[in-house]
């Protein structure tokens, strides 16, 4: 009971993001229902769950296809609401916030899906092929801490490629997610932590006007300068010098006495040390200095980090590039648990892609199908919304209501270690077993429990709630 009422007391604050209120309800009963499935096969999983009559399924679906939603405001609150409910457990860095950012492949076969395209990925895992027909999507995290444990609560999902509209955009993936971090609604300062594939001009230059640092991997080839020496007697005409000599930052484990002997700062580790070294240089993407830390770890081998925040000692840009692999994880806990991405919405007047394509070009087409296209591709993102939302809320009630959670949860664990709040998994199964009597006790004063009321199959939903 009290798990619900917490849950919906967040969930609330995403109102004003609808134009009518029915459209809310039925995206509360979406959310509902993706927290609480037990099966993740598209739209017909939430009819199931909340043991609703079959006329509902093409409710949810014009849900996502729907006017009344604005996405962009939806996302807005989302992220006002995840900053309010996690700031006591949020990581904070200097007083900023830490974000976490990288791409998502996911797998599509659809033929009439649009923004389905053939994608690489650069793998190590056997269980991957090489490339794969798909959406590109870009996803922001906010990271948070929940008793020893460490979260990557997602904010927002992007499809950043696979479609162009018009033959004039230039825009490529990196200025997208700068387009993403700004759709945020937040003016604050922060550390994001990202991968080498943004540690580059446009990210690093976009932050660092903000107030905001980065903090990511660079690639082994990469290079960055000294400061020019200083001219000997009276300068000449033209631009004194700004780059000194080139350094090959692979160069940099090449001297073993200037490395350090390190204790690991990540957790996991157990007492491994490392050995690291740091070096200030120029970097040219921003034409200032940035701190290079490269490190050798015993298993995982030779890594270069770069932040652009100078003050941060050698350990705490380790343990700060450590952090980025949350997202990997809640990747994992939205695909496998929350089934964010399990969507399968075809568009019938679409032209059959071929196996292998790329970008779909639609600058000659007409009007009314690049705006059918549009609206297919809201759909899809507006459904990862709803389970990234879906995959928070569990978040921050594993971060701020771990005893209710244990004290609700009726399944069995071999090991249940005091300390480490309980998984996404956790947390859905005690929801799930609450539901039922929670809507049996609030049947003739919760908005949910009446809204539900006349949709429920009496079929299915007699056994249930009479158990309740």
């Amino acid at each position: 009971m009290t798990l619900w009422k917490t849950w919906f007391g967040l969930i609330v604050r995403l109102r004003d993001a609808f134009s009518r209120e029915r459209a809310f309800l039925w995206f509360v009963a979406a959310v509902v229902a993706c927290t609480v499935r037990p099966d993740l096969v598209g739209v017909t999983s939430f009819v199931r769950a909340c043991w609703l009559k079959e006329s509902c399924y093409q409710a949810f679906r014009r849900l996502f296809h729907s006017s009344s939603v604005s996405l962009e405001r939806l996302t807005r609150l989302w992220v006002a609401t995840v900053f309010e409910a996690a700031d006591s457990p949020g990581v904070r860095v200097d007083g900023k916030r830490v974000l976490l950012c990288d791409g998502l492949k996911a797998p599509k076969e659809g033929r009439k899906m649009p923004a389905v395209k053939s994608l690489h990925q650069e793998s190590t895992n056997n269980s991957k092929p090489e490339y794969i027909m798909g959406h590109s999507w870009q996803v922001v995290s906010l990271l948070v801490r929940a008793g020893t444990s460490l979260f990557a609560v997602p904010l927002s999902a992007r499809i950043h490629e696979g479609v162009v509209f018009t033959n004039r955009d230039r825009r490529t993936l990196i200025d997208r997610m700068n387009e993403l971090l700004g759709s945020l609604g937040t003016d604050e300062p922060v550390y994001l932590l990202a991968d080498a594939y943004y540690a580059c001009r446009k990210i690093a230059r976009a932050l660092i006007r903000s107030g905001s640092h980065l903090v990511s991997r660079v690639r082994i080839t990469a290079v960055a300068y000294e400061p020019a020496p200083a001219a000997p007697g009276k300068r000449g005409r033209g631009r004194p010098r700004l780059y000194g000599r080139k350094v090959r930052l692979r160069t940099l484990f090449d001297d073993p006495d200037a490395m350090t002997e390190i204790e690991s700062p990540y957790s996991e580790d157990h007492g491994l040390r490392l050995r690291a070294r740091e070096r200030d240089l120029i970097w040219k993407p921003v034409g200032r200095f940035v701190r290079f830390v490269a490190v050798e770890h015993p298993a995982l081998g030779r890594r270069i980090l770069l932040s652009t925040d100078t003050t941060r000692s050698m350990p705490e840009i380790i343990q700060m590039y450590g952090w980025r692999f949350k997202i990997e994880v809640a990747f994992k806990q939205a695909i496998h648990v929350v089934g964010a991405w399990r969507y399968h919405f075809w568009m019938a007047i679409m032209k059959r892609t071929r196996r292998g394509g790329g970008d779909q070009y639609l600058h000659r087409a007409t009007d009314d199908y690049r705006a059918q296209v549009r609206r297919k591709i809201r759909a899809y993102e507006l459904h990862v919304q709803v389970g990234l939302i879906a995959q928070g809320l569990l978040q921050c009630l594993s971060a701020t209501a771990a005893t209710e959670v244990w004290a609700t949860f009726r399944g069995w664990l071999r090991t249940i270690r005091p300390g480490i709040p309980p998984s996404e998994l956790v947390v859905a199964q005690a929801l799930r077993d609450a539901l039922p009597e929670f809507l049996v006790r609030n049947a003739r004063r919760h908005f949910f429990a009446k809204f539900l009321a006349d949709k429920l199959d009496p079929g299915r939903a007699r056994g249930i709630l009479t158990a309740a």
